[in-house]
């Protein structure tokens, strides 16, 4: 990969350390503005102003260094960008063009209205092809459909995220240590940096016609998937990092709150079975395990609030009583103090929703404090 030169180098490390220092502005006149509709729109106006300035920042940077290697909001039909995407796609699908039409259709579905007839015709392709990779069963084509969905997966996941976030009707309950940047800086900050960002990471296309709902169904098509052909692990490992979205979700209408439960269910579900490592792979099985620990502290608030759904419960009888046999196996195979933190988090959230009563982890919370006296007995 070529070096940038120190001249490229310079520019981007002064972008960094102004977003950091805005950031941190904007943070404190959050606090000080309080209910002041003044210093509120003072801010909003700092922040538009400080937007403008990053826009042009790059267009200045290329002026002065035209020989530079960064690219920044290039013209996507140049011959420099085309090259770049070019090799961004041979990097996760492989030199094929199978593999780049797959991943061709599935960035189209995120992008084409639901209401579009437009948008059934892409996703049957998408999974036809899909499909006849798999009934192949060639090695290089089972790795190709696992790295393209995997990449889909990451992207749809992120841009879910942003979509939540932006969305007006979430019932704004962050707290203002957990909440880190507000929700106007940070969409800023994913704005300005698109042009940096590579192929399979966050959002690049435009989010008007796109819906938080449609966006989660269509991550659940893709774990679906991806858990039927038996590579699901990475979706795993990314929903258990899903922690914002997961306190984002909280907030959420209950149609969206709905669908990540029904995610969450099927990731749980697939986590219980993932395979461990041997015992010479103990690194293996501690990551697994620290997986496990983040998936139920990200996901075990929303379950505890959200089950009942908008008018009927998400999960079936027989579903709601399986899931909270794979939350108590999940649970019992954390560390002592692992299971404290996600059982104390449960019972917080299970006695604060009075609306619900699953999941009954009560079992699991009964073995933990028995386990935890006879450790005391013993010391």
């Amino acid at each position: 990969m070529e070096k940038l030169s120190s001249a490229a180098v310079v520019p981007q490390l002064l972008r960094n350390i102004i977003v950091a220092v805005v950031v941190f502005a904007d943070e404190s006149l959050l606090q000080i503005s309080g209910n002041s509709k003044l210093l509120e729109k003072l801010r909003v106006f700092l922040v538009t102003c400080f937007l403008f300035f990053l826009r042009s920042l790059p267009s200045v940077v290329s002026f002065a260094n035209p020989n530079s290697s960064v690219v920044s909001f290039a013209n996507p039909y140049s011959s420099k960008t085309k090259k770049k995407n070019k090799i961004l796609v041979i990097n996760h699908c492989e030199e094929s063009g199978i593999g780049r039409a797959i991943w061709q259709l599935l960035s189209a579905m995120n992008e084409i209205p639901v209401s579009s007839i437009k948008y059934q015709v892409v996703r049957s392709l998408a999974e036809r092809l899909i499909d006849e990779n798999q009934g192949e069963n060639s090695v290089a084509l089972l790795d190709l459909n696992r790295r393209v969905l995997n990449a889909s997966f990451r992207t749809t996941l992120s841009r879910l995220e942003t979509a939540v976030e932006r969305n007006p009707n979430r019932r704004d309950i962050d707290e203002p240590v957990r909440r880190g940047l507000n929700r106007v800086v940070r969409a800023a900050v994913r704005a300005v940096g698109d042009g940096f960002i590579g192929w399979g990471g966050e959002e690049t296309a435009d989010q008007t016609a796109e819906t938080s709902e449609k966006l989660a169904a269509e991550l659940l098509w893709l774990a679906e998937k991806m858990a039927v052909y038996g590579f699901v692990d990475e979706a795993v490992e990314k929903w258990a990092s899903a922690s914002n979205l997961a306190w984002l979700a909280l907030s959420c209408e209950p149609r969206l709150q709905c669908s990540l439960i029904q995610i969450s269910a099927l990731l749980f579900k697939e986590a219980k079975d993932i395979k461990k490592g041997s015992e010479e792979e103990e690194g293996e099985e501690a990551k697994l395990r620290e997986i496990k620990k983040k998936m139920l502290i990200s996901w075990i608030p929303l379950l505890c609030r959200a089950s009942n759904g908008a008018d009927k419960p998400v999960l079936r009888s027989a579903e709601r009583a399986y899931l909270e046999k794979v939350l108590e196996k999940m649970i019992s195979e954390l560390k002592e103090e692992e299971q404290e933190r996600v059982l104390s988090l449960w019972l917080h959230h299970y006695t604060h929703c009075a609306s619900s009563d699953w999941p009954d982890l009560n079992g699991s919370y009964v073995r933990w404090c028995h386990s935890s006296r006879q450790l005391l007995l013993l010391g």
